[in-house]
């Protein structure tokens, strides 16, 4: 088997193809453009997310849980887009349309990657509020897809074990050197193919491409973006606030790999991360 970047570029669209993951909805398409019109249409939008039944029933099944917190529960999508404001629930829309592209939801595995992501994508979106230059519905959908190649693996290789957030790889290989050696090929690969097949902007699916890989993160000869570079970097504070807030203050192995790089892209130190994961934490306790 060839090893070149451009025969894994193949192998990874040809991965993609077989699973039958179907590219970006026309739903959510439909709600982006009306989002960015000027004076967006409630009724309209209302109407586009209530016309896919199981869709709806989700939304309201989610925004009603206790991690929104809200005081009164919705009862209808346009009640809830009221509620919550656009910026969010496109960010639920999107998350849960690509829950539905994979099979296999209802797995063990499956449901940690989804609590793990859908957590480190809220943490990205509100960091994104404290660090200047980064748009906050950029940083949820990066956090919310960095990981999709996960699912593609899963859905492919039979004896593929994810490695979530928090988890450290057997040896001393990274997470996709892991993964390269495994199966021939690693799940930023595979994911950078599903990030284009939804037409995300390049910059997020050349940040999903590279968020392992430090060497060429720091290397100033590389053509990485900076604005995927500081996806990357942002993304990367979220996950380790998320793994201390479940393992008791222990930090992430990610984080030990790639924390240099990220507080040198963000041009924060040590104490700023600690103060973030103080705030979310407390902003998180009071939505309870």
């Amino acid at each position: 088997m060839e090893h070149t970047p451009e025969a894994l570029d193949r192998e990874a669209e040809q991965i993609i193809k077989e699973i039958g993951i179907p590219p970006c909805p026309a739903i959510l398409t439909k709600l982006m453009r009306e989002m960015r019109n000027d004076d967006p249409d409630f009724n309209k939008l209302g109407n586009l997310i209530g016309g896919d039944v199981s869709l709806a029933a989700a939304m309201l099944k989610t925004v009603n849980s206790p991690f929104y917190g809200l005081r009164t529960k919705a009862t209808s999508v346009k009640q809830a887009i009221v509620l919550l404001g656009l910026r969010n629930v496109a960010q639920l829309v999107t998350g849960l349309l690509l829950r539905d592209a994979f099979p296999g939801g209802s797995s063990d595995v499956m449901e940690d990657f989804w609590e793990s992501s859908s957590a480190i994508a809220q943490i990205n979106a509100c960091l994104a509020r404290k660090f200047k230059g980064i748009d906050r519905d950029e940083a949820y959908t990066f956090a919310l897809f960095r990981d999709c190649g996960i699912l593609a693996m899963i859905g492919k290789y039979p004896d593929y074990a994810p490695i979530l957030p928090g988890a450290k790889p057997d040896g001393d290989d990274g997470v996709t050197e892991s993964e390269d050696k495994c199966h021939g090929m690693n799940h930023a690969r595979i994911g950078y193919h599903l990030a284009k097949t939804w037409f995300l902007p390049e910059d997020i699916c050349q940040a999903v491409l590279w968020h392992h890989n430090y060497a060429a993160l720091q290397d100033v000869s590389s053509d990485i973006s900076m604005v995927a570079a500081r996806h990357i970097a942002l993304a990367l504070v979220a996950e380790e606030i998320f793994v201390r807030g479940q393992s008791l203050g222990k930090s992430s192995p990610e984080w030990v790999a790639g924390s240099e790089f990220a507080l040198g892209q963000l041009d924060i130190g040590p104490a700023e991360v600690d103060d973030a994961a103080e705030e979310i934490a407390s902003e998180e306790a009071e939505a309870a």
